[in-house]
This record gives structure tokens, sequence and C-alpha cells, in this order.
């Protein structure tokens, strides 16, 4: 990198401030992602580079896995699979009895693009929405979405399935926690698509085995998160037993053939417009 003038960067990536110091040369990074906590942004500006994301194109995959993980845990798909694959299927028996997302009430944590698709996306299951941001939509986004804002206690409270799609940063941080776990509705499930530092693994392993949480699905981890210097080295081990309440996948979001190309290409088009001299369209930075 020390004779490079532009980065390509995706999710294993973290860049900061020491590492910024040993490419003089370096004038744009072009981040194939969208949530961008592991990247040292206000180093970047200092340094005189821009930073660029990409930040549509991952939504409606992200939101669609999101759902996926939903039904995955509700209709016991997992151990169903399992079951039929153990030979010991014979036929329909009355067993993997779950949940439906009809007519449920899902909480939404972080109504940004992906929450928005999400609810979007449930619609089509009659479910109730409710949400919690900081930043409510407005009026018309929440007629459209036919979703309410509502306060963090009651997400927790009053739903069936609770949504983690929030950006990681210091207010977010474990998010759920021992004492917002303990606030959550018996019996609810979890899913995680957002950060993985958002959650607290070790706690929500606990509420799994006292039976507090009926089920947990994540597509992210603590250990992902590389800017934290004091993030785990691997997946909690008490969330890695063979559990028919949990659904992992290996951080899938945008693993679409034809959308990750479209991701590629928009970085590489945001490097090559700040390489021209101009602002680039996906930068979250401002360069003097």
């Amino acid at each position: 990198m020390r004779q490079a003038h532009a980065m390509m960067a995706f999710m294993p990536d973290s860049v900061d401030d020491d590492f910024l110091g040993q490419c003089p040369q370096l004038q744009v990074i072009g981040a194939a992602l969208k949530g961008f906590d592991n990247f040292d942004v206000a180093a970047c500006s200092r340094r005189g580079v821009w930073f660029t994301i990409v930040p549509d194109l991952l939504t409606m995959p992200t939101a669609e896995l999101a759902v996926g993980l939903m039904l995955a845990l509700a209709r016991n798909i997992g151990p169903g699979d399992r079951w039929v694959r153990s030979g010991h299927f014979q036929g329909w028996r009355p067993t993997f009895y779950g949940s439906s997302l009809t007519r449920a009430t899902v909480g939404i944590l972080g109504m940004g693009r992906v929450g928005c698709a999400i609810a979007r996306l449930l619609m089509g299951f009659d479910t109730k929405v409710i949400y919690f941001d900081p930043q409510p939509l407005d009026s018309e986004q929440e007629h459209f979405l036919q979703a309410r804002c509502a306060t963090l206690e009651e997400v927790l409270g009053k739903s069936d399935f609770v949504i983690s799609a929030t950006p990681l940063n210091h207010l977010t941080r474990h998010l759920i926690n021992p004492r917002t776990i303990a606030a959550m509705r018996s019996g609810s499930f979890l899913i995680n698509i957002g950060r993985g530092s958002v959650v607290d693994e070790l706690a929500v392993a606990v509420a799994l085995d006292s039976g507090h949480l009926a089920g947990y699905a994540a597509d992210v981890f603590e250990m992902e998160d590389w800017a934290l210097e004091d993030r785990p080295r691997s997946i909690a081990p008490a969330l890695l037993v063979q559990k028919d309440n949990t659904v992992f996948t290996p951080h899938l979001g945008s693993a679409v053939d034809c959308i990750r190309k479209e991701i590629a290409l928009e970085a590489a088009r945001n490097i090559i417009q700040a390489l021209a001299g101009r602002k680039p369209q996906g930068a979250v930075n401002q360069v003097e």
C-alpha cells in the first residue's frame, strides 16, 4: 500500500490512523460495504483521504436474509432438515410445531434503510411492526410501512420477534444485554443482522439455556468487529453448541452474486471519481 493511490476495502478490513500513516500517496478508500464502524473516517479526513461506501445495494439482500432467519427459527426448518436427513422420518407426525410470522408483533431496533426494508417485506405477513430509533420516521413513512415508533422498553416487552438492525457505535454496543434481554417477552425470538457487538453473545447463550429466549439467529458476530480492541476473538462457544433454537449464517447479508458484482463496481466508480479530482458519489467524509 505504500505506493498506492487508491484502495478497495471489504468487510474483513480495518483502517486506522497508523495504517494511513504508512500510505503517504493514498487519496481514496473505496469500501465495498455499507456499515463502516471498522474504519477511522476522522483519520481519513485529517490525512486528506476520501472514504466512500456503497449505501443502498446491500439493503434488500440483508432484509431478505432477516426474514429468512425469522422463518427458519419460527418454523423449525433447521431441526426439521436434520430429522429428515437422519433417516428417522417415516411420514407426518405432530412434531416440530413452531411459531408463525403471520399476525405476530415484530420489533425492529434501528429504522434505517435495512429496518425499513424489513418492515416492507413483513407487510406480506400481516405483522404488527413497532420500532425503536432515536430518529423516528415521519408520519408518511410510518403510514406506508404500517409501523409505529415506540420506546425501547415497549419494543422489547411486546414483540414476538426482535430484530437488531442498528449500526454499531458507543451507544449501541451491547444494547442487547442481560438487562434488556430480561425485559424481552418470555418465549420471544431475537435476530441479529446488523452488527455483532450490538448483542452480548454470552448473555444470549444464558437466556437460551434458561428458556427466556425461544431462539436466536445471527448473521453477524462480535468477533467480526475488528476496530474494537476488546472484542472476543471467536464466537462464544456456548452459542455454537448444537441447539435446535439457533440458526447462524456466515455474514451472508449481501451474498447475492449479481449484487456483490454491483457493489464492487460502485466502489470502483467511487475510486475513479476521486482520482479524477471529483467528490465521490459515496463519500462519507469531506476532503479539502
